[in-house]
């Protein structure tokens, strides 16, 4: 085919377009492997990360507290049969019936990823709190439940008195949660 081409000039048109062939072909090789590659890293990405384990907020148990929630003083007999050096002393429990969240919202922070909660405290004790441990369950729209967070508040809630927290992050939450519900786990007296 040169050969004719050459005759009438054209020889090296013919020379380009077999070069732009074989361009071509080998473009479309290494395109070829290079996502023969890309499949094989995305495959051994998913393989690591089923071997992770799961998080303590990503299990689908429920949340278990590390504070007892109520905790009462022994009476005066008892009181004194046990000696003070014979049992370690627990730090002081608030009683939660007389503790509770009065109005509460969320909204989605961080990418809409994070949850932010705002709440309102309210302390009808005669006595301040504080380490106050709320849980927050979040659902899907139909209602069903898909995560629960804690979060633990350092803060003093001064005695019959209310305090707001307002854009408390609770942690990370599925795309799908719609709604949310917080509930005290646990206080200390202050």
């Amino acid at each position: 085919m040169n050969a004719r081409l050459d005759r009438i000039g054209l020889g090296r048109f013919a020379g380009i377009g077999e070069r732009l062939a074989r361009a071509v072909t080998i473009a479309s090789v290494s395109f070829g492997r290079s996502l023969l590659w890309l499949l094989a890293a995305i495959i051994v990405g998913c393989g690591a990360w089923m071997l992770l384990p799961l998080s303590k907020g990503n299990s689908a148990q429920p949340v278990k507290s590390e504070l007892a929630s109520v905790e009462t003083a022994p009476s005066g007999d008892a009181a004194a049969a046990v000696s003070p050096a014979s049992e370690p002393q627990a730090p002081a429990m608030a009683e939660l019936d007389r503790l509770r969240i009065s109005s509460q919202t969320w909204r989605r922070g961080g990418l809409g990823s994070k949850a932010l909660v705002t709440f309102t405290l309210r302390n009808d004790n005669d006595y301040a709190v504080k380490d106050v441990e709320i849980v927050c369950a979040f659902a899907r729209r139909d209602g069903s439940h898909l995560t629960d967070r804690s979060r633990v508040l350092a803060d003093l809630v001064s005695m019959k008195s209310r305090k707001t927290f307002a854009r408390i992050p609770v942690g990370f939450v599925n795309v799908n949660a719609d709604q949310a519900k917080c509930s005290l786990i646990a206080a200390r007296r202050a």
